[in-house]
């Protein structure tokens, strides 16, 4: 079965659910039960803990997992049963490669609280990772089915990833298109359905996805780029493939899409 090489996969950060991330929210916040608490319903024990995550939260995004690791483990110390503790603590093992702790925590987290929709979804992309798909999508919907969840359109493209990494193509377009549907601004979500498009021979469709983020300045990439030429080269265009090519070498001369293009290696 073809493995989705091409596609952007750079999403542990982009897609795990921790205070502190970009696109996230509150760990926790995808379960409804803790609607409507307040400061005054805290305890000292509870302050305590929830500073310990914030700066947690703050090291983990700064790629300081050591740091974020010690915060952590002072907040389980205060609180043992926080479920956004061991979510994190799940995703910093995850980093730091050590698995068995990492799905261990993710596990705790789930008995801790079952619907909490950031630690399923951050679960499935761990599970994705380790290519045990069928577990991984498992988690996915169960996110997908929590009321009120605000990370729909992350899970729905991680669970299009995940689809695409299993080879089922069809599928992967279908989530990544109810992503792009929900958050069009996202360029990674038009980038990897575009990749999906691509795959799937619907070259025109690949064409204009890729086109939203090599139309804005800031999310255009090598990748990007790159894509935008193996589309043309399909679509039998080769002013348009040497003119991607050539923005591709002016603007990441270093990119290994560069040696690609140069040696005209459309396929790999």
């Amino acid at each position: 079965m073809r493995r989705a090489r091409g596609l952007v996969l750079a999403w542990l950060l982009a897609s795990a659910s921790v205070a502190g991330l970009v696109g996230c929210g509150t760990p926790g916040a995808g379960d409804a039960s803790e609607a409507g608490a307040t400061s005054s319903d805290q305890t000292d024990v509870d302050r305590r803990a929830r500073a310990r995550m914030e700066l947690a939260s703050a090291y983990f995004s700064r790629g300081q997992l050591e740091t974020a690791l010690d915060e952590v483990k002072l907040a389980m110390q205060a609180k043992p049963d926080l479920a956004e503790a061991h979510n994190l603590r799940g995703l910093i093992y995850a980093s730091l490669g050590d698995l068995g702790l990492a799905e261990s925590s993710f596990k705790r987290a789930l008995q801790l609280q079952p619907r909490d929709a950031d630690a399923l979804h951050n679960y499935g992309w761990f599970l994705c990772q380790q290519q045990r798909f069928k577990e991984a999508l498992v988690q996915f919907e169960s996110a997908l089915t929590v009321p009120q969840y605000r990370g729909t359109s992350r899970t729905l493209a991680a669970r299009g990833l995940c689809q695409a990494q299993s080879g089922q193509w069809l599928e992967a377009e279908g989530s990544l298109m109810r992503s792009y549907e929900l958050d069009a601004g996202n360029p990674s979500t038009a980038m990897n359905l575009a990749e999906v498009l691509y795959r799937r021979a619907d070259y025109e469709r690949a064409r204009f996805y890729v086109g939203r983020v090599n139309n804005r300045q800031e999310s255009a990439n090598a990748q990007s780029l790159w894509l935008a030429a193996r589309i043309e080269n399909k679509l039998g265009n080769p002013a348009r493939v040497s003119e991607f090519g050539e923005q591709l070498k002016s603007r990441f001369p270093k990119a290994p899409e560069v040696q690609l293009y140069e040696r005209r290696r459309f396929d790999e």
